[in-house]
């Protein structure tokens, strides 16, 4: 059965987005950039909110940038042919490539890809859909990227549903940026 991952770049004190709204304290250096594309190798399809959907949408087109570096090219290359299934309330459809518009709820959505044939991963990116993920006890794995910041509030990556969830230290490495990548596995 394929795992449900949520993995995003996350602040020290443990926000996906600064009060402010912004979140480019995360962009990555060319060693965790790497890691990513490694990554998503990993992943057979991608669940996203609307709001990381609609950020995500640039990778669209940014092959076409003749600025683009080639890690960037490889990233989009990537990214692109890879399925994406979008949970909004307020959109009715969706743009991008491989891309469609989630057509029930997480947890029908979620089971449907489980029980579809694959080894590849079940990302989940966005902290709203994967709080509601978490909720109903979906997510396996959590991947956080911690970065060395505090932005003193925003949108939390772990929900804040008040359960306890006991986890499992599965991996950890330090990049030379002095970021934290921790991967823990839902202890069930």
């Amino acid at each position: 059965m394929r795992s449900v991952t949520y993995s995003m770049g996350v602040s020290l004190d443990g926000y996906i987005v600064g009060p402010d709204g912004r979140f480019d304290w995360t962009d990555p250096d060319d060693e965790v950039f790497r890691f990513w594309i490694d990554e998503i190798r990993t992943i057979d399809v991608h669940l996203l909110g609307r709001r990381l959907h609609e950020t995500m949408l640039y990778w669209e087109t940014a092959e076409q940038d003749p600025s683009l570096d080639d890690a960037s090219r490889e990233w989009a290359a990537l990214w692109n042919p890879l399925p994406k299934v979008v949970f909004s309330r307020s959109l009715t459809k969706v743009q991008g490539t491989n891309t469609r518009l989630a057509s029930g709820g997480l947890a029908e959505e979620i089971e449907r890809l489980r029980a579809e044939p694959g080894e590849g991963e079940i990302a989940i990116g966005g902290a709203t859909l994967a709080a509601e993920a978490a909720a109903a006890g979906l997510i396996d794995e959590y991947r956080a990227m911690v970065h060395p910041v505090l932005v003193g509030g925003g949108i939390p990556f772990f929900p804040r549903d008040e359960r306890r969830v006991d986890l499992e230290l599965v991996e950890t490495r330090t990049f030379g940026a002095n970021v934290v990548y921790l991967r823990h596995r839902v202890v069930r």
